[in-house]
Formats: structure tokens, sequence, C-alpha cells
């Protein structure tokens, strides 16, 4: 009995403990970007700097959060640390694949830089308000 009732506890507080998922952050995108979807596999080859537009032809810029729960829940679908994302970045603009992606400090700040800046696109916690930005759905 005692057992049984540690194997619950242990269960439920991994299950509270799990990873999140693509519901615990929205992607936003400037209105020049024509997409009004993203596919995991697109979104994941944008933010690891191996896609440059999306298959309709809109090129994009990916925005970085520096930190909060839509970062972690990101780097989780990204199946990347933060600091392997960045040491992953470092390797790609020196060897001149790349530049250092824009890194905003709040939703707030990734919101105002894609709303102003063509072809931007980023990542916010799925209840924050992103004005002059459109959500792309996640298929």
């Amino acid at each position: 009995m005692r057992r049984a009732l540690f194997v619950t506890i242990a269960t439920l507080g991994l299950a509270a403990a799990s990873p999140a998922n693509a519901a615990d952050f929205k992607v936003v995108a400037n209105p020049s970007v024509k997409s009004s979807a993203i596919s995991s596999d697109d979104l994941k080859d944008v933010f690891l700097g191996t896609r440059m537009s999306l298959p309709d032809g809109s090129r994009v810029e990916p925005v970085l959060a520096r930190a909060g729960s839509a970062h972690e829940a990101f780097l989780r679908d990204l199946g990347k640390t933060d600091s392997a994302l960045l040491t992953y970045y470092r390797s790609l603009v020196f060897t001149g694949k790349a530049s250092m992606p824009k890194r905003c400090a709040s939703d707030a700040e990734v919101i105002a830089y894609v709303a102003r800046t063509k072809g931007a696109i980023g990542y916010v916690s799925a209840e924050a308000k992103a004005p002059g930005t459109k959500t792309l759905g996640l298929k």
C-alpha cells in the first residue's frame, strides 16, 4: 500500500514537471510574412538557420527571447538548451553561415521588434497580446 502511494505521488510529480509544449508559446510574425501557419519542421529550420524563407517565399529573420517560460517551452520544442543554441549560433557566425539573431529581454520587446521589422518571426507567451504582428498557427 505504501509503495503504491509512493508510485502515485512520484508519477504526479513527474507529470507536473513534464516539459511544456507548443501550447505554452505562440509564434508571431511581421505582417509582411505571407504565411498564416508554419510547420514545426519549418519553424525549427528557421530558428536553426537552415532556412531563410518559408515555403510561400517570405524571407524571415528569427528573433529569440532571452528568458522566460515561452523561451523555455520553445527551447524544449527545438530540442536545445539556451547555452547549446547560443553555441550553435556562434559556430554559424564563426563559419560565416549566419549572423546572431536579435535577442529580446521580454515578450513586449519581441512583439515590438517583430512588429517593426519586415520578415521578423519570434515567439512569445501564449497569452501575450501582440499588436502589430500576426500569429502564425502551428501545423
